[in-house]
Parts: C-alpha cells; structure tokens; sequence
C-alpha cells in the first residue's frame, strides 16, 4: 500500500489538491481502461470539489459515478448524498443518466436495498459474488468520531467482510454503505478531512495502536493507494 498524508493551507488548497488527484486519475483510468468509476461521500467537506468537478471539461460517457453511503431517505431529501452531488455537479454536466449509479432507497427493508446495490456493482464490474471488484477512486469523509462511509464506532456493519454494501447505523438514523473489505479493494482511497474538530479522531487513527472497532476510520487501508488529505485545521498536530 502506498500511503500519504498531506497538510494543506485551508479548505480550498485541500478542495484543490484533491481535484488534481482526481483529473489525474480520470485521465490516467481512460486512457489504460476507457472509463474512470468514482464513488463519493457525502457531509459539507466534498461540495466545494464536487462544484469544482463541474466546472471540468471531461469525457463524462466514460465516467461512471457511484455513492460509498446513503441515508435511507428518498432521493430529493434534503438529508440525501444524492442530492447534494446532483445540485453540486451532476446536474450541470452532461453525464448520462445510465452512468449515475445511486444507492436505491426506496425499498421497505434496507437490507434489501443494499443487496440490490451490490448486484448493481456486480454487473456493473463484471464481478462474481464473492469477489471486491476496483473501484478507481473512493472519496471519503472521516467524523469526529473517526467513522467513515457509514461505518460508526462499535456497529454491526463493521463486522461484515462477506458483502459489498450493508446497513449502516447511527443511532436511529439508517443508511446504506459500503463495507470496509470493499473500499479497502479500491484502486485509489482519498480522505479529505477538515476542521480543528477532528483532531483528537486523527490522532487515534494515525496511532501505532488503537481499537479499529472504536476508531472506524483505522479500517481502512487499500492494497493499493490511500491519501489524507488534511487542512491545516484538521491536520495541526500530524507529525508528516
């Protein structure tokens, strides 16, 4: 695994940084595979990313996007990931609809909805069941409870190597995500983290020892290549 950790100045150096990473992706995946898969996070931290990415001239029918949690409310739901990327970016661009792959919430039971989503990523990745297929990039976000995706501290959905995507918990709050074993199959993993807030979370994450159930985000490490992406808020404390 290739692992690095950057400090950035403020919020918008981190946004910039992390939309060159991805443009470089995104021209480095078409060119060798002819499609780039992304999947996102959600919470405040992508939008400004997400609104940078549609200001992008790019070849949006090789691009396919996907989402790495949902909140179980319907899609125009304030509270909703979707919504939040379509008014951002995907609804300025144009990306056919077929390459917008959202988590289903509409069913009565959510395991349901999250087995749907799995068979989608399989036929989407020609994959097997059993098999992690590669996605190209992971976007994620990391809590002050260093949750990340909808994996919380001390959930159920952290036991679970045996599927693609689960229900995820938060008190009453029920969401869909993927599992660790499949982000940790990614080609490419990218934290973006920001604010003073989550320094005392960082620092568990980054320690040589800590409870991975306590500290979701320690989960986390793809065979391939993992980036913080930190503001100078957030990553004060990091010693780089």
């Amino acid at each position: 695994m290739s692992k690095k950790i950057e400090v950035l100045a403020d919020k918008k150096a981190l946004v910039e940084r992390a939309l060159s990473l991805i443009l470089s992706k995104v021209e480095l995946c078409i060119q060798q595979r002819g499609r780039f898969t992304i999947a996102l996070s959600g919470g405040s931290t992508p939008k400004p990313l997400y609104e940078a990415l549609s200001k992008q001239q790019l070849p949006w029918d090789k691009i396919h996007v996907l989402w790495g949690d949902e909140r179980y409310v319907a899609a125009d739901h304030a509270d909703s990931n979707q919504l939040m990327a379509r008014t951002a970016w995907l609804d300025k661009i144009d990306i056919p609809a077929e390459n917008i792959h959202a988590m289903p919430t509409s069913a009565s039971n959510p395991a349901d909805a999250a087995a749907q989503y799995e068979q989608d990523l399989q036929k989407l990745f020609n994959s097997k069941k059993g098999e992690f297929p590669a996605i190209d990039v992971i976007l994620l976000g990391m809590g002050d409870d260093a949750h990340t995706a909808s994996l919380f501290p001390n959930t159920e959905a952290l036991k679970v190597t045996d599927k693609l995507v689960t229900v995820g918990n938060k008190d009453s709050s029920v969401r869909l995500t993927f599992t660790y074993p499949l982000i940790n199959a990614a080609e490419c993993v990218i934290f973006l983290v920001a604010g003073e807030n989550k320094r005392p979370a960082l620092a568990q994450v980054f320690a040589p020892e800590a409870f991975e159930t306590t500290y979701p985000s320690r989960l986390i490490q793809p065979q391939k290549e993992l980036w913080w992406l930190l503001d100078r808020a957030a990553g004060a404390e990091i010693e780089l």
